[in-house]
């Protein structure tokens, strides 16, 4: 029966991936084709911008893949910065990294992107944006505790239009022009977002390695962020609810994490102390009482 079905489905089409047969109606049609035809020539037009266009997404595609794969990385390499002595050799190396993604990655980014609507080819490249925003913010919190807004953030991923300047200068242009990636602020609030779930981790590990104020100190700043991102809830965005809703549970569980070790630190021993607070986060889930949709 599988033959039968499999021969009826072959049977009197026969194609490969250049060239498809046609029946002799079509191929008389396909002869029959003025190339010299003003409306032929237009869609011949309109074939190979679209063919660019494709080409040009697929290249800010695999871009962004290398972005999200090396953003991940450099934010596990934080995650090891629990030692003093440590510190200064992880922040240095992620600084490098995050510094050499820009002069690479992004700046091939933005070249491609020159002259070009961004808005066109934003979602080529907008998982690799966020996934580099979370990582860039969680290493200037681990430096300095604090973050950039996406204003300065942007004003970093600003290039020189130096592979131009000797056309520019013989076309009498400005050779000053420079290219940029422009940060939205969506796809910055997306990116923050996602950092809450880092500092989340962070805070307990801190309380792993004894680290109590570092705790209290993160789930302070990410009661700062909550209270601040109840001002950006719309119910026309499905991905800024569920990241809102994340972000909540992310922020009920270091509440729960530092109301543990408030209320009961003195009763449970320091070795036993990260256990019971990572149980008490992962045991009780505050109301949804925001009003935002999911």
């Amino acid at each position: 029966m599988s033959q039968g079905k499999a021969g009826r489905r072959t049977r009197g089409y026969h194609c490969n991936k250049n060239k498809i047969n046609v029946g002799d109606k079509g191929r008389e049609i396909l002869e029959s084709i003025d190339e010299n035809n003003l409306v032929i020539q237009q869609f011949r037009l309109y074939s190979n911008e679209l063919d660019t266009k494709h080409d040009k997404f697929e290249k800010l595609v695999k871009l962004s893949r290398d972005i999200t794969i090396e953003s991940k990385r450099i934010i596990f390499l934080l995650h090891t910065l629990d030692k003093e002595s440590k510190r200064e050799s992880v922040l240095g190396e992620a600084k490098l990294r995050l510094d050499n993604m820009g002069k690479t990655l992004f700046k091939n980014i933005a070249y491609e992107l020159d002259g070009q609507d961004i808005y066109q080819y934003l979602k080529a490249y907008r998982v690799g944006l966020e996934e580099y925003i979370e990582a860039v913010t969680f290493f200037q919190y681990l430096q300095s505790g604090s973050m950039q807004d996406w204003i300065e953030l942007e004003k970093s991923l600003i290039y020189p239009d130096s592979d131009k300047s000797t056309s520019a200068l013989q076309n009498c242009e400005s050779p000053t022009k420079i290219t940029k990636i422009v940060i939205t602020p969506n796809e910055y609030i997306m990116g923050i977002a996602d950092l809450t779930g880092e500092l989340m981790r962070k805070c307990i590990n801190n309380l792993a390695t004894g680290d109590i104020a570092s705790c209290y100190q993160t789930c302070n700043f990410v009661r700062n962020m909550h209270k601040g991102f109840l001002g950006c809830t719309s119910t026309f965005n499905k991905d800024m609810g569920k990241k809102l809703y994340t972000l909540k549970q992310s922020l009920t569980k270091m509440e729960n994490v530092c109301y543990t070790i408030k209320v009961r630190g003195s009763e449970i021993p320091k070795h036993m102390l990260a256990d019971v607070a990572i149980i008490a986060a992962e045991d009780y889930m505050g109301d949804e009482d925001e009003g935002y949709q999911v």
